[in-house]
Order: structure tokens, then sequence, then C-alpha cells
């Protein structure tokens, strides 16, 4: 499934509607991003300017302007124009015609005209809405436009005298998402759950870490996706370095294998970590940091709840793990004094979750006046608790050392309960032990 315009149009109306009568909202994309030389990455667009236009080429800004009536606003797009000679080395471009045609705008203009039509478009308005501070570049520019549209007060026109932070609209906009994001996040999910599921029947002792990871991107390949970060392939030790991304050593009998890797589908994310044994079975020690971890991630998916603080999940997590650790004898103490000091941290480090949605660490504010938000109907988010015990920590016995485990599920709030978009990839012991008998038979 993909959005239709009229699912970009919905969210131009509501922004509108929050930007209020005589103002103007600018937003540009993402530049082109070079690799090396002349050679370029290939081109994401930016989220939250895809997420009001639905345009996915580089060299673009949008604008919308509101009059007397937030009913009645115009949406202009400056894009490349089409150009036949480009387009033979580069790819098909809207051009203007397809932005009016294609994308619904109202207006579109030549993106080379932009420092010139904007400035029309500034006069008049009272407040400027765009995202401050997100490229230095950007800010110039229109710290340029707001100088010369204020020098066009002599025929009797005005500048805007507000400047607002757009992110502070659109951000809170793209947190919740309605039934459509979480239809293509849960298609991103069951991709990402497929290409777990395949690296759990292909592993083997002696494999690569980067041969493990092909598989997983070869299932993000078929179905038209690409990974929505850097994916995570730690056998053994490299399982404790949270972003290991090296994925370059032998993965080793015995040793488990730590993957946090996962897909974007029609620029929504997905995001899952596995921990598994290379060889298929679980030794004492892994399964039992193992099920320490499953129990403190079963439990703080069920804190996903409408009402809950977002810090709820992390709470519930921290005290399991800690009860763990000390019931395994990792640790010593008391157990409120362990998680009052956070002494814990020197074997889970890291907070339990994160916002998900168009951006793998998704936009919106985590508290509101200070205070941790609740969760309400729609907000996406990681459940990933873990347990990494340090190779070289002589505070802790030999056989625990070099364990590194999490695992993370994708959670949406909803009024029946947590959803959990990830179920499809199998996490209890018995389950993964069972499908990589059955493979590796």
């Amino acid at each position: 499934m993909k959005l239709t315009q009229a699912d970009f149009q919905a969210r131009r109306d509501l922004l509108a509607e929050q930007m209020g009568p005589h103002s103007i909202a600018i937003i540009e994309t993402s530049p082109v991003a070079m690799r090396n030389r002349d050679a370029d990455y290939k081109y994401r667009t930016d989220s939250s300017f895809f997420y009001l236009t639905g345009f996915a080429e580089p060299e673009a800004v949008a604008v919308i302007e509101t009059g007397d009536s937030v009913d009645e606003y115009t949406y202009s797009l400056f894009c490349r124009e089409r150009d036949r000679e480009m387009e033979i080395w580069n790819g098909y471009r809207a051009g203007v015609d397809g932005a009016v045609d294609d994308f619904d705008a109202d207006e579109a203009y030549a993106i080379d005209l932009l420092d010139e039509e904007i400035i029309e478009k500034l006069l008049d308005k009272q407040k400027l809405f765009y995202r401050i501070g997100h490229r230095a570049e950007f800010d110039a520019r229109v710290a340029k436009w707001i100088v010369q549209a204020n020098g066009e007060s002599r025929k009797g026109t005005t500048a805007p005298a507000q400047l607002i932070q757009l992110d502070r609209i659109v951000d809170e906009m793209r947190l919740h998402k309605d039934a459509e994001e979480i239809q293509l996040m849960q298609i991103a999910s069951d991709i990402s759950a497929e290409a777990h599921t395949r690296a759990m029947q292909t592993v083997k002792p002696g494999m690569m870490e980067y041969a493990l990871e092909a598989e997983l991107n070869y299932i993000f390949g078929k179905n038209g996706c690409v990974p929505s970060y850097n994916s995570i392939v730690g056998g053994g030790e490299n399982g404790c370095i949270l972003h290991y991304v090296e994925n370059n050593k032998a993965l080793k009998d015995g040793d488990l294998v730590l993957i946090d890797a996962a897909c974007e589908y029609e620029f929504y994310a997905s995001d899952i970590t596995r921990t598994f044994p290379i060889n298929g079975k679980f030794s004492p020690e892994q399964k039992a940091l193992y099920q320490v971890v499953l129990d403190a991630q079963m439990a703080a998916i069920d804190a996903v709840r409408i009402g809950n603080s977002y810090k709820e999940p992390h709470h519930v997590a921290v005290r399991i793990l800690v009860q763990g650790l000390l019931d395994l004898g990792i640790m010593q103490g008391d157990l409120e004094q362990i998680i009052d000091s956070e002494s814990f941290r020197q074997f889970y480090m890291h907070g339990t979750g994160h916002w998900l949605g168009m951006d793998v660490h998704d936009v919106g504010a985590y508290k509101v006046d200070g205070e941790w938000r609740t969760y309400q109907a729609g907000m996406v988010v990681t459940v990933e608790p873990g347990l990494y015990i340090a190779p070289d920590d002589e505070s802790v016995d030999p056989k625990w050392r070099g364990i590194g485990i999490r695992i993370e599920d994708d959670v949406v709030a909803t009024v029946d309960g947590p959803l959990v978009l990830t179920k499809n990839v199998v996490k209890t012991i018995e389950e993964i032990e069972a499908l990589m008998s059955a493979s590796h038979s």
C-alpha cells in the first residue's frame, strides 16, 4: 500500500489550521549527500518534508500560506525543472507541471526562482514557521529573506514579526500515527521479521558477520525496502558494543549473535533486535541471562498502555533486570539501592525504548511541561532491554563475560492495550532453538 495525495493534503490542512491566519510555513528537503569524490549516497528525502508533500526528489522546498482564513491556504512547491539531458543521466523528474498535476500543489516554481519568489510570499504575513537550526545554510537564506522583506516596508507592506519553530507542530503531528501509517509500519515489521527468521535459519559457526548481514539485506531488497539504519550483527563479545556496525568478524561456535536490523517500507521504519546462539543451542549461562532479558521485555511491553508514563516500561524493565542480576550472583546488594544509584548501568547502560515512525529514532517530545508524557493511542515505541557483560569485566565470574543480549520489538499504544508489530519473529528460548534445529537438521 501507499499513502495517497489525499493523505498528504489532510496533513497540510491540519498544519494550516495550527498555523493560524496570515502565516507562512517554509520547509526544505534534505540535500544530496556525497559518499566520495563525485559519487553520492542513494537519495532519501527529509521525513518531515515528505510527510507533508509526498514528494521524494531532492532540491525542493514547500511553502504553505494562510490568508484571512486557515480554510483557504496556498500550497506551493519549488522543485527542479524537467531537463531531458539530466534525466538521461539521473532519472525522471516531476517538474513544475508534475508538482501541480501529480502532487496537488496549487502553485509550482523552478527551484532556481526560490530566492526571488519567496519575498512576495513573506509580505504581509504575521508569523513565519520554519525549521530553525535544522541546517545552517538554510537559516542564513531565511535570515536574508526576512531582511529583504523588511526592506519592502516603504511600499506599505510588513514582514513576519514572529519566527516560530515549525518542528514543534510537525513533530507532534508525526508522533501520533493514524491507521494507514500503522499499516505501513506493520508491513515493514513483517518484512524485517522475515529477515530475522532467515538469519536464524542460515547462521552457522565460521560464517562471517557480514555474510549474515547479507541474508538480512536479501529479504529487505527483494521486498523493495532498504535498511532503516546501519545493521548491527555482533557475534560473541561484539554484542556488548551497542552500536557495533563493522560486522567483519567470524561467528564462533558457542557464542551468541546479536542482530539489530530492520527495514523501512514507504518511508516508515521498523526496528528489531534478536539474540540467538550461533550453533542453535543456548549454553546454561546464555539461557539464564537471556531469560532475564526476555522477562524484562515482556513486562515492559505490557506497560505500554494509554495513560502510563513514557518511562514506565523502562522502570519495569530495570527492576526485573536488576533482580535477575542479583539472583544470578552477578550483582550484590540491595535492589532499591542499586536502582536508585543506577549502578546497574555497568550492565544495562541505555534506555528501554524510543519513538518510532518515519525515522528509526522518530521525532516527538518525550516530556511535556517538564514531565514525562503519557502514552496516547497511535504512539509507537520500541521496547528493547538488554544485558551486556563486558569481556574484560573482572568484577564478574568469567563464565558470564562477553555475553551481550538485547531483545527489541515495536509496540503501538492502542485502546485495547499494546499491539506488537514485530511479533512474527520468535524470541523465546524454546521457539528459537526449535526453529534453528528444524532448519539445521
